[in-house]
C-alpha cells in the first residue's frame, strides 16, 4: 500500500465527511461537527504556527459560550507538529494514542471474501439494537442508552449510512461490529467490533469483518479503516489491514457550577 497516497485520500475524506445526526460547520482552518445536544467534534484541521493559538482559543470560547463540551481529534501528521501539546497547554485532556489501520479492499485476502462460517445477522430492526448493546455492555461496562437510541434513529432515518451485524452462538448474541458508510469519498469505517471474552479465539471476529468487507466492496468503497485498540489491531493486521497513522482524542469539558466549597475543573469524558 502506498501509505502517502492513501493518507492524502484519507485526509480528503475526513475533511468532507458528513456524520449522521451532526451539523457540519466548516471554517477556513477546520471542520467541526455539532451533535443535537451541542457537543462538538473537530475531525479535521489545517493550522500553522502563526494561527494555531488563536484558533484554539476561538474553539474554547465558542463551546464555553454554548455551554457544551468538545472533542478534538489530532492525527500524527496534523500541523503544526506540536498541536497536541498546545491543546494540552490550553487545558484539554489528551488520551493515549490509537492506531488507524486501513484495508485496501481491492487487495483483500481470500479469507475475507468467503461466506461467513457462523450465524452472522444484519441488524435492520431498531428493536434488535438491544442485542448489540448487550454485547458491548458486557465487554465494556458503561451506560449505553444514548448510543442505543442513536443507532435506532440511524437505522430508521439513514439506514444506508450503517451496516450493523451480530454473530450468534446457540441463539445468543456474542460478537458485533459495524461499518459507517458516507455519501462521498473512498473510505468506510469499521467501528464497535467486540466479542464476549468466553467466545474469543473461534473466528467470530474474522467472520464479522469478512461480512462487512464484502458489503463495502459491493458498495464501491476502496478502503476500510478502523480505529484499532491493542486487542483488535493484531487481528486486523493479520487480515491485511495496514498501519496508516495515529490519533489522539483531546477532550474539553466546560467548567460547570458545583456545590459551594467544590472546585470546577475539566475532566476526561467517561463511558
Amino acid at each position: 500500500m502506498d501509505t502517502k497516497r492513501v493518507l492524502t485520500l484519507y485526509d480528503q475524506d475526513r475533511k468532507q465527511v458528513r456524520l449522521f445526526d451532526k451539523r457540519r460547520e466548516e471554517t477556513s482552518h477546520l471542520v467541526r461537527h455539532i451533535s443535537p445536544n451541542g457537543e462538538g467534534l473537530i475531525l479535521y484541521s489545517n493550522l500553522k504556527s502563526t494561527n494555531v493559538e488563536e484558533v484554539i482559543r476561538e474553539q474554547i470560547v465558542h463551546f464555553e459560550n454554548t455551554g457544551c463540551d468538545f472533542r478534538w481529534l489530532v492525527y500524527q501528521h496534523d500541523t503544526p507538529a506540536d498541536l497536541k501539546d498546545r491543546l494540552l497547554a490550553h487545558g484539554l485532556e489528551v488520551e493515549e494514542p490509537s492506531a488507524i489501520v486501513v484495508l485496501d479492499i481491492e487487495r483483500a485476502s481470500p479469507v475475507l471474501l468467503k461466506p461467513a462460517a457462523y450465524d452472522v445477522r444484519r441488524i435492520d430492526d431498531p428493536r434488535r439494537v438491544d442485542d448489540v448493546m448487550a454485547i458491548r455492555s458486557q465487554a465494556w461496562p458503561g451506560n449505553y442508552s444514548s448510543k442505543a437510541q442513536t443507532l435506532a434513529r440511524r437505522l430508521i432515518n439513514a439506514p444506508r449510512s450503517l451496516s450493523l451485524h451480530v454473530a450468534y452462538m446457540e441463539g445468543r448474541p456474542v460478537s458485533t461490529a459495524q461499518v459507517s458508510f458516507y455519501e462521498q469519498g473512498q473510505f468506510a469505517s469499521l467501528v464497535g467490533a467486540v466479542t464476549l471474552p468466553r467466545y474469543r479465539g473461534r473466528g467470530l471476529f474474522t467472520a464479522l469483518v469478512a461480512t462487512l468487507v464484502q458489503e463495502a466492496r459491493k458498495r464501491g468503497k476502496r478502503f476500510l479503516d478502523s480505529d484499532a485498540n491493542q486487542m483488535s489491531r493484531p487481528i486486523l493486521e493479520r487480515l491485511g489491514f495496514q498501519w496508516l497513522t495515529e490519533v489522539h482524542g483531546c477532550e474539553w469539558r466546560i467548567k460547570r457550577a458545583l456545590p459551594s466549597g467544590q472546585m470546577g475543573h475539566n475532566t476526561p469524558r467517561t463511558g
